[in-house]
């Protein structure tokens, strides 16, 4: 038979360890979150000449810009300019061709996300943000995670491409490609419109740096500059890290 303390003692622990059971909880200090390691460029930015330097007509442009994902692929066009031009007169060259892209063409801005002239200058085109994946107006059916690479001059079989300016596009090329694209390989793009050579919702294969005419009818980038991609893929290649 128990004593009236151990019954009161007995108690007293019956107590203690509903409390303790009830009590909330301390709660435990959460690890902290680890921050996503930043993915840089896999080559240098180079030098680029702003909209503001070459005084784009920021009126003209109709739409904000819209971005599309990382950079898979590059395309290269030309734009039709005669070659001998003087390398000074390029930003009025830009700014007339702004010009006709809004109001001739009908587009929101500049249709190329750069333009590269005789003498490597690598000059910002349509706005956005020249590190920001700005959706162009170059490539029918593939202008989402892409960019336009613009030629300034008209490089038909015989025309001399310019070391330089071949140097310029591959340094834009290099740093604008998403780490891990491989400058030399080949990707695989969904069309997204039926003016292009695939049908919208078509699968192509084309090479992470391509010509124009390889997603549309037409004779861009013309045959000497579209005879030169091989050595500019080797050079993008070159200046990346990856």
């Amino acid at each position: 038979m128990w004593s009236r303390r151990m019954v009161l003692a007995t108690g007293v622990v019956a107590v203690a360890v509903l409390v303790l059971q009830d009590a909330p909880s301390r709660p435990t200090r959460p690890e902290p979150e680890r921050e996503p390691v930043a993915v840089g460029p896999a080559a240098p930015r180079p030098r680029i000449v702003s909209r503001k330097a070459w005084r784009a007509d920021e009126g003209l442009v109709k739409e904000r810009a819209t971005y599309a994902g990382a950079v898979s692929s590059v395309f290269l066009h030309h734009t039709g300019h005669t070659n001998g031009y003087d390398c000074a007169d390029v930003p009025r060259m830009l700014r007339a061709m702004q010009r006709q892209h809004v109001e001739r063409e009908g587009w929101d801005d500049m249709g190329y996300n750069f333009v590269v002239d005789r003498c490597g200058t690598i000059y910002e085109g349509r706005a956005g943000g020249v590190a920001r994946p700005v959706q162009g107006a170059h490539t029918k059916g593939f202008n989402a995670g892409t960019i336009g690479l613009a030629a300034l001059g008209t490089f038909r079989s015989g025309t001399p491409v310019p070391p330089a300016l071949e140097a310029g596009i591959a340094k834009i090329a290099a740093w604008k490609l998403r780490p891990g694209a491989d400058p030399r390989g080949m990707v695989r793009l969904v069309s997204t419109n039926d003016e292009s050579t695939y049908k919208k919702g078509e699968a192509a294969r084309l090479h992470v740096i391509s010509g124009h005419r390889d997603s549309f009818q037409t004779d861009c980038p013309g045959d000497a500059l579209y005879e030169r991609l091989p050595a500019i893929r080797k050079a993008v290649a070159l200046l990346r890290k990856d």
